[in-house]
């Protein structure tokens, strides 16, 4: 057998041993803040969804003194939604979900921050509640499923043939989709990640996806598997609008998370419990410990501005209206929520978040199926490449410590957590988008649909199993409409998007920006972009402040060190107006 090596440039080196060497110094200088901070530390850390709470937890431990205001729940779109009245005889309610969640590994902002989170029994904390899966399923109408097995591989060095002849041999060994087309789309990625800066930037943030690898043009199981099943699942993205950068650079991830040395982890990861449980809440009891005070009910009505400064906060209480000032603020709601605050007053002084209102955001919510026996339908994440609603599932029970028995009425064996990703398109039942449907038709209509992928091979899904179910509560149905509403939409990547979004930090002196929406590295609406944007804000703060404290560490993506030189290479075809030398026509 003949020994692979696999290639690591030196900046890469260069560029761990500087993280580690920063993060250890942050450990080191990690501690409890007093009551009351000196004068100038003081932070008012709007919203504490992933965003707010990273923001927090690197302010406090810098000796900050933080307060975070929050509308609705701690966690945001990540936590954990109990099951109202469903505990019995002792047992939590069954724990719900705004939908199901994943990290790849190519995260390494969240597990970063999770490693930092004490949890009994884990020497690495809240990050050892991460575990890996071992396949994928792409599950079909007329049974043809397929099975992608999930691990590590061994590396392999990319030239442009080699990386063709690797994705497109994957892709008809797995599926039905002929040669030419594997090959077409393995090109297409090969275009991208043989692609420099200024052309991602400047000719593919501006072009959709779907029209890059052609899919008007493609048969329909290229359009199913490649173009609409693979971004609905491990990307949450439209394809149909989201910008080639945003899915070309998570696709160079999903293929070198396997291949890269620096990953935190397998591909798939899931949490082993409900996010409250294995996350959030010992994250919320580190805080306070740090001396983060947390205020729940708190929503945010607007902004006063003097000086180029934020002067005060305008929030709603249970006790009624309050005036918040502070020598900070970091604005660290959702996109649709942080633009209502951008007054007259706020765009005077920084005219460019104006542009947030272009920003698209859309539904991608969950239901969960409570079941009395456990099911076996993958161990991992399953796409039902068929369903007109896009759903995604994970099956929980398997990858829990505490079993579901061990929630509500000691009845339930297992939690079937969905995702759907397309409320517009009609059902198989009822002939309505998700959006016009009540919760029981919603209910009826993802389980028809799902039955329909996976009872083709014997009954896998039995109505006589079903125990309950729960949706989303941000979905509200208002019957006289005949519509539902959606408090927790999430941003949508569309083509062209990067424009809108903002810096983390502008003109208005102690105003800084954290959410999903604002620019960073990632380039994705995901808890990873919502905890690096994080990062950039205190980064930010801390050279506004003059602070000597370090700065919190910024991971970058993967590329592969061996298609460098052709990225060098097209970096002078864009700028002679020359397409990528692997651009041709199909």
């Amino acid at each position: 057998m003949t020994e692979q090596r696999s290639t690591v440039s030196r900046r890469t080196l260069l560029r761990g041993t500087v993280t580690a060497g920063v993060a250890g110094a942050i450990a080191s200088t990690a501690r409890p803040v007093p009551a009351f901070a000196g004068p100038g530390r003081r932070v008012a850390v709007l919203g504490g969804g992933v965003a707010g709470l990273t923001a927090a937890h690197e302010l406090a431990e810098r000796g900050f003194e933080v307060t975070v205001y929050e509308k609705r729940a701690w966690g945001g779109k990540a936590r954990s939604v109990p099951v109202p009245g469903s505990a019995r005889d002792g047992r939590p309610e069954l724990p719900g979900e705004h939908g199901f969640r994943f990290f790849p590994g190519f995260y390494r902002h969240v597990p970063d921050t999770m490693r930092r989170i004490p949890f009994p029994g884990n020497a690495g904390g809240v990050r050892d509640n991460l575990i890996g899966m071992t396949e994928m399923r792409l599950a079909r109408a007329d049974g043809a499923d397929i099975r992608v097995p999930l691990g590590a591989r061994a590396p392999v060095r990319l030239t442009p043939d080699t990386f063709r002849e690797t994705v497109s041999g994957a892709i008809t060994a797995a599926t039905r989709m002929t040669n030419d087309e594997a090959l077409f789309f393995a090109n297409r990625l090969l275009v991208f990640n043989t692609s420099c800066d200024a052309r991602r930037l400047g000719q593919w943030e501006y072009a959709s996806w779907f029209d890059y690898v052609n899919g008007h043009a493609r048969s329909h199981e290229f359009r199913a598997l490649l173009s609409r099943a693979l971004t609905s699942l491990l990307v949450a993205a439209k394809e149909g609008v989201a910008s080639v950068r945003t899915i070309g650079t998570m696709g160079e991830q999903f293929l070198g998370n396997p291949l890269e040395v620096a990953a935190d982890g397998p591909l798939d990861r899931v949490l082993n419990g409900p996010t409250n449980a294995t996350w959030i809440d010992p994250w919320l009891a580190h805080l306070r410990s740090l001396g983060v005070r947390l205020e729940l009910g708190s929503e945010v009505r607007g902004l006063e501005v003097r000086d180029r400064r934020i002067a005060a906060a305008r929030i709603n209480t249970p006790e009624g209206a309050r005036t918040i000032e502070a020598d900070y603020v970091v604005v660290a709601l959702a996109a649709e929520q942080a633009r209502t605050l951008w007054t007259t007053d706020v765009l005077e002084v920084w005219p460019q978040l104006q542009a947030m209102d272009r920003l698209v955001v859309d539904w991608m919510n969950g239901i969960q199926y409570y079941l009395r026996t456990p099911v076996d339908i993958v161990r991992g994440h399953a796409a039902f490449v068929d369903a007109p609603w896009a759903l995604t599932s994970i099956n929980q029970n398997q990858v829990w410590r505490r079993k579901l028995p061990e929630y509500g009425d000691g009845t339930v064996g297992d939690c079937l957590s969905v995702d759907i990703s397309d409320w517009h398109t009609p059902g198989i039942l009822y002939g309505k988008p998700a959006e016009q449907c009540s919760p029981e038709e919603i209910a009826r209509e993802v389980w028809a649909q799902l039955r329909t992928h996976l009872n083709d091979g014997g009954e896998v899904l039995r109505d006589a199993d079903l125990h309950s179910w729960f949706l989303d509560p941000g979905i509200t149905w208002n019957a006289e409409r005949g519509r539902n509403t959606n408090a927790d939409p999430l941003l949508i990547n569309t083509a062209g998007s990067w424009d809108a979004r903002p810096e983390p930090h502008g003109p208005l002196e102690n105003l800084f920006l954290a959410g999903d929406y604002v620019r960073t590295d990632i380039d994705l609406a995901t808890m990873e972009g919502a905890n690096e944007s994080a990062r950039r804000a205190v980064n930010a703060l801390l050279d506004v402040a003059g602070s000597d404290a370090p700065r919190c560490p910024l991971f970058t993506l993967w590329r592969s060190p061996e298609l460098e030189p052709m990225r060098q290479l097209d970096a002078d075809r864009y700028a002679s107006g020359l397409p990528n030398m692997f651009d041709v026509a199909p």
